[in-house]
Parts: C-alpha cells; structure tokens; sequence
C-alpha cells in the first residue's frame, strides 16, 4: 500500500484466490484465444478471396470479425504473460487504453448486431429492394457510424480514468484493466464515471435489442406469410446464426456487468473468471457458428481445401 497520486504501472494480480491454477486456467483461455484468431480470420480471408461472399451481410460479419479480434488480442496475451509467466505490471497508459479498447469495441460490436439486423430485415421484407438499398457505400457508411458511435460514446472512461488520484494501491485485483475494477483504486468519489458507465450499458443494451427485436418482429411477419412450411423453415433459418451470435454476445457481458456493480456476495473469482468469458466464448464461438449454419460459408471453406489438395 502506498501513497501516489498517478502511478506509472498497475500490478495486475490475475484471479484472487485461484493463484494456484493459473497455470491451468491459462491453457482452456489459450486455446479458446487460438481457436477465435483462426476462425476470425479465417472468415476475413474467405470473404476477400471469394466473390460470391462480397454482400452486406459478408462485410458486416468481417466488421464483428475484427472488432473480435481487436478485444482478445488487447487483454488475452498479457492475461497469459500473468498466468504463465508472473507477468503482471503494465503502465498506466497502456492500461487505460485497453480499459478504453475493452468497452469501446463491445459498443461497436452491438452496433453490429443491428446492421445486420437491418440486412437480413431487407432481404426477407424487401428482398428486390435489398442490394439498392444496401450498397457498398451503405454499408461502409454504416459501419463508420457504428465504429464512431463506439468510440465517442466511451471517450469519458479513459478521460475521467486518467483524472482521478490513486491514492490506495496500484494492485488491480483482476486479470486486465476492466472499467470497475480500475475505478475502485481511486481514493475520491467516482460515481459519475460508475453511473455512466451503467447508463452506456443499459441504454446501448436497450436501444440496440429494441431495434432487433423489431427487425425480427417484422422478419417473422413475412416468414409466417409465406405458402409452405418448407418455405418458412428455409427462410428462418438464414436468420439462425444471427439470432445464435446475437445470445452469445449479448448474455455474458450482461450478466458480467451487473454482478460487478450489485453482486456483493459472489466469490470475486467467479465475477474475474465471468468477465473473461465475453472475451474468450463470443469471438471463438462467432466464427464457428456461421461456419456451420451458413452455407456459402461451408461451401467456400471446402473449395479452399480442395485447391489446396490438388
């Protein structure tokens, strides 16, 4: 414990009270990370390498491609360097950018979500209006808006993070720099930046899954339309693997939020081992679920390893 007002390092201690498992743990994280990487960019060079892949709902995959990408490889290898390798300082600055990437990257991804939403909205309800309306410059529009909005929005944490004294430790009791966990370090009321933070989440939560659910309400409308069971079996399921990553995405940082804010009497292991698995099980589950439930995906996969066999 000492006196200082802005440290030059942060010591991240990893998981309190699991110590002893670090090594262990690290190797389920290690490959969940390995398996993420592979798959994510393994969807950013199928979609560049094959023509039939260059629509919307193609780039916008590419766009949650990247931001999965960016939020692991920012927080998991120091999380391994402290597992394996006792690697735990990192410099202040570092720290709050990560805390900065972190959260800013999450809103980005739920913005995502909604365009493509909004895509598969257009290609059931509006099908001949879809590729007029939805153009290369759209879609780049599009994901300029979701990628500013991100990064505006979370501008205050890293701001409010770098003006408040730390006077108690600089030993941040988790394994990177999440926004609560910094926050309790300072010796001065920061509540504003708590309270806003709690804004950011349950508006953005909130607006984003209205606009969702009302895309898919009128998705439904036209599915239950159509003539044939067959028909609204087939047209459902090109949605299945949005509405899929859309549960895996949006539950874990939820449930991760609330309980680091009001869950005073669960084991701060298990709120620690919690808040990585949004950055471990989403950006390795992204990429295989529309491996598997896309089909021109899986097709194109399969025409890569048949050239490479031949």
């Amino acid at each position: 414990m000492t006196h200082f007002t802005n440290p030059s390092t942060f010591i991240l201690q990893g998981i309190p009270g699991l110590e002893g498992a670090h090594v262990w743990i690290a190797i389920p994280f290690c490959t969940m990370y390995v398996i993420g990487v592979l798959g994510n960019v393994a969807i950013l060079y199928l979609v560049k390498r094959e023509p039939s892949l260059h629509e919307p709902m193609y780039y916008f995959l590419c766009m949650l491609a990247v931001s999965d990408l960016v939020m692991s490889t920012c927080t998991v290898p120091k999380m391994l360097s402290i597992f394996w390798f006792n690697g735990r300082e990192i410099n202040f600055s570092a720290c709050i950018a990560q805390l900065y990437i972190v959260h800013s990257f999450s809103t980005m991804e739920s913005g995502i979500f909604v365009a493509m939403a909004l895509d598969r909205y257009l290609a059931i309800c509006h099908p001949l209006r879809h590729s007029t309306i939805l153009t290369n410059s759209v879609v780049a529009k599009i994901g300029l808006a979701v990628g500013l909005r991100g990064c505006i929005l979370l501008l205050p944490h890293p701001f409010l993070a770098r003006q408040w004294p730390y006077c108690r430790t600089n030993v941040i009791a988790h394994t990177y720099c999440e926004h609560i966990a910094v926050l309790k370090l300072s010796c001065v009321d920061t509540r504003i930046s708590s309270y806003y933070g709690l804004f950011l989440a349950l508006i953005i939560t909130v607006l984003d899954v209205f606009l969702i659910a009302v895309s898919y309400a009128q998705i439904l409308r036209a599915i239950f339309r159509l003539p044939t069971k067959d028909a609204r079996i087939k047209t459902f399921g090109t949605c299945g693997s949005h509405l899929s990553v859309i549960l895996v995405s949006y539950i874990p940082p939820i449930f991760s939020s609330l309980t680091q804010r009001f869950g005073h009497n669960v084991p701060l292991y298990f709120l620690i081992l919690f808040a990585n698995v949004y950055l471990l099980v989403p950006p390795m589950l992204h990429p295989i679920i529309y491996g598997v439930r896309t089909k021109q995906i899986r097709d194109s996969l399969l025409r890569v390893f048949a050239q490479r066999g031949t």
